[in-house]
C-alpha cells in the first residue's frame, strides 16, 4: 500500500507564492508517476501537472502555464508544486496522486493512489 500526504497549503493574497509538498510512503517505487490535481468549489477535479521518474513533466498549460512548476526528489519520495503569481481562481483543494505505470495524464481513474488534499485559498 502507498500513502500520500500533502502539505504546504494555506491562505494567501493574490500575487503570492506557495510550495506544496507530497510525501509518499509505503510500497512506492521511484518509477511511479506523481501528479497534482485540484478541485475548486463546485468544480470537478482537474489535472494540474505530473512528473515522471525520468525527470520529464507535463502541465495543464491552460490554467498554470508559466506559473506553476512541478518537481520531485526520488531519494525522498517527494513531489513538489511551486505555485507563483497565485490568483483567486487557483483556490482549491490540491491533491497528490500516484500511478504505477505510464506517463502523466489528466485522467483521474488512471491514478492508483491519492492523498487527502491540502487547501489553498487565494484572496484578492
Amino acid at each position: 500500500q502507498v500513502q500520500l500526504v500533502e502539505s504546504g497549503g494555506g491562505l494567501v493574497q493574490a500575487g503570492d507564492s506557495l510550495r506544496l509538498s507530497c510525501a509518499a510512503s509505503g510500497r512506492i517505487f521511484s518509477t511511479y508517476t506523481l501528479a497534482w490535481f485540484r478541485q475548486g468549489p463546485e468544480k470537478e477535479r482537474e489535472f494540474v501537472a505530473a512528473a515522471m521518474w525520468s525527470g520529464g513533466s507535463t502541465y495543464d498549460t491552460d490554467s498554470v502555464k508559466g506559473r506553476f512548476t512541478i518537481s520531485r526528489d526520488n531519494a525522498k519520495n517527494t513531489v513538489y508544486l511551486q505555485m507563483n503569481s497565485l490568483n483567486p481562481e487557483d483556490t482549491a483543494v490540491y491533491y497528490c496522486a500516484a500511478k504505477r505505470f505510464g506517463r502523466g495524464t489528466a485522467t483521474t481513474y488512471e491514478y492508483d493512489y491519492w492523498g487527502q488534499g491540502t487547501q489553498v485559498t487565494v484572496f484578492s
